[in-house]
């Protein structure tokens, strides 16, 4: 029984046992009267049933009013005064569900659920704004301070040389920020895909493994592939950032002549791509947080990313009705998992 028609049903029922617990009692009462003979006339008799049954009815409505109504205004009075401090932005406030049950009580837990939902979107917001605004300022004061440096005229030739590729790093690191959140903005606010075509998964794979080449042979790197031919109707445009991000981060996080695993095996329904690495892994409590905007595992290659590419690839993936994993431990070692279906129509 579904819960609205419960709520109605237990309506139901309160009604039928005033209304026949009242009738009971007026025929018993009218019973009485007439065992003592104090209602001789049937005519009499018919005139005061009607009456006494009113009376015995709000008598009774009355006393269960009293005893059941303070237990169900005073949760709705909270729950009240819960959504107008919620209202104002306090996220913190929670009403006491011990002593309630029922439909009532589920309100209660379902208020509180969102309340801590509310909560932790709040600490999200404000963590995401300080860990950017950081993200963003960190490189702007290194280009202040190497072009402060550029007007010393006791420069040599290398340090000049030196001070200036540092400056074309960090404003390229700066620019390649801004995109990546330009694009986390666009496909955040992105609810349906377009330019849907039929192409090939492994070859768009084996581009973005190629683009990185030059990264993988200086620091030799194996490379592994198991690839089959794939054929998925999907935003190829959008699947390329997933795998360029997926790849660069396995390249950056592995060791020299490290091995780098990349698989695409499909089945009836969907397609599995996975990206392994032998680098250096994660503890738990990082793998919880790898998809949060701003977030680096790894604080020793802060200056290599901004924390935007992982939650891209999160944004990208479930927007094309998958969804992405990661399996990891510390010394060992990542794998991330991409499942997408065969048929994206159907999501």
């Amino acid at each position: 029984m579904g819960k609205p028609y419960r709520f109605r049903y237990l309506i139901s029922l309160f009604v039928f046992l005033v209304i026949f617990s009242s009738s009971l009692l007026t025929v018993i009462f009218y019973s009485f009267l007439r065992g003592f003979r104090l209602l001789p006339h049937a005519f009499l008799a018919t005139v005061w049933m009607p009456i006494v049954l009113i009376v015995v009815i709000n008598i009774i409505s009355n006393a269960i009013n009293f005893l059941l109504i303070p237990r169900t205004i005073r949760p709705i009075e909270m729950l009240i005064s819960a959504t107008d401090q919620v209202a104002k932005g306090d996220f913190s406030v929670r009403i006491d569900s011990r002593h309630l049950n029922g439909e009532m009580k589920e309100l209660v837990e379902s208020f509180n659920a969102m309340t801590e939902e509310l909560g932790n979107t709040e600490i999200f917001r404000s963590d995401f704004i300080r860990d950017f605004s950081h993200e963003f300022k960190t490189p702007i004061v290194s280009m202040k301070g190497f072009a402060k440096q550029l007007k010393n005229p006791d420069l040599t030739e290398e340090e000049r040389r030196q001070y200036c590729d540092i400056i074309i790093a960090e404003s390229e690191r700066l620019s390649h920020m801004s995109s990546n959140i330009l694009l986390l903005s666009k496909y955040e606010n992105q609810q349906i895909i377009g330019d849907k075509k039929l192409f090939s998964l492994d070859e768009q794979i084996r581009d973005s493994i190629l683009l990185f080449e030059k990264a993988w042979e200086k620091k030799e790197l194996e490379l592994e592939l198991e690839l089959d031919s794939i054929q998925i109707e999907q935003n190829a445009e959008m699947l390329c950032h997933v795998w360029n991000n997926l790849i660069s981060n396995a390249v950056k996080f592995t060791p020299e002549k490290g091995k780098i695993t990349v698989r695409a095996a499909e089945n009836e329904s969907s397609v599995a791509v996975t990206v392994s690495d032998t680098g250096i892994g994660m503890t738990e409590a990082q793998q919880k947080r790898v998809f949060d905007k701003c977030y680096q595992a790894d604080p020793s290659h802060a200056g290599e990313g901004n924390g935007l590419g992982l939650s891209i690839v999160k944004r990208i993936v479930t927007l094309c009705g998958g969804s992405v994993s990661v399996h990891s431990a510390p010394q060992k070692g990542s794998t991330f998992t991409v499942l997408l279906p065969k048929n994206p129509s159907a999501h």
